[in-house]
């Protein structure tokens, strides 16, 4: 113990503590946001433990519980005064504001999943064998899809594709793309709805992510121009595409070099 730096120590101890109650956090954060109570407090504002729990229908010791754990997080405001709980503009924007840039259910939700994916990874490190992407954890592609949902409604069609020269007239006047390693289908679908006269495919070798793709532009009414099919991004055949995108998935590939190019093959 002689050669222990004690503020080195200290310091590495403080940082795992605050690295550990932020995963402490995690399973009461996704409560607030699965039974609506952070979105109660914005839609209601300001109110007690008993008033979270009436607007919730949810049982008043573990609502107040839960309210006093996240205030203690900043995760919520407490007025100890008026003994009432509320979300400030900033707060409401993480958790209540769904197509905020920094709405983070999502976010919550892959770090739960990837718990749940612990075994199968540390398997692998045993054996060197890969997991497979709809083999980790029960939906992680679905946490995934809502975790970058947030800067797709804000940055797609507002900011990155204006800024390839020459992609956002002609997508104006109607072009055919291709959003390969699309997942649930958000990045597809939010093109869809910038551009009207252009028609979009989706593709992406994960099945279930298809199934909720194609469901999402039925629920949008989107489905008569745009669709989703299950394909490898080396096994599509499809050509003359005006544009091809990749969002967030090309480094997750297994070949990306060999995908990017084939995709200019289908230009």
């Amino acid at each position: 113990m002689s050669n222990i730096d004690m503020d080195k120590l200290n310091g590495l101890v403080g940082k795992m503590l605050g690295d550990l109650g932020g995963a402490f956090s995690v399973p009461t954060g996704s409560i607030g946001y699965k039974l609506g109570l952070f979105e109660a407090l914005h839609t209601h504002g300001a109110g007690t433990a008993d008033k979270l729990a009436a607007w919730t229908g949810l049982a008043k010791r573990y609502v107040r519980e839960w309210a006093l754990a996240q205030a203690a997080n900043g995760y919520v405001t407490f007025n100890p005064a008026s003994d009432e709980f509320s979300l400030s503009p900033e707060q409401a924007m993480v958790f209540a504001v769904k197509d905020s840039p920094v709405y983070l259910e999502g976010a919550f939700d892959l770090a739960a999943e990837m718990v749940k994916g612990q075994p199968k990874v540390e398997s692998a490190f045993r054996t060197g064998a890969g997991v497979a992407w709809g083999e980790s954890s029960g939906c992680l592609f679905c946490a995934v899809g809502a975790f970058f949902r947030p800067g797709y409604v804000n940055a797609i069609g507002q900011a990155w594709l204006p800024a390839l020269e020459g992609v956002a007239p002609k997508l104006i006047a109607g072009a055919k793309v291709a959003d390969v390693g699309c997942g649930v289908g958000f990045s597809t679908l939010l093109m869809a709805e910038a551009f009207p006269k252009s028609s979009f495919v989706g593709y992406d070798f994960h099945s279930p992510s298809i199934e909720q793709a194609n469901a999402h532009a039925k629920k949008h009414g989107l489905a008569e121009r745009v669709r989703f099919e299950t394909a490898p991004a080396k096994a599509i055949a499809e050509k003359d595409f005006d544009l091809i995108t990749t969002f967030d998935c090309l480094h997750d590939m297994g070949d990306p070099r060999g995908c990017a190019a084939h995709l200019r093959t289908l230009l």
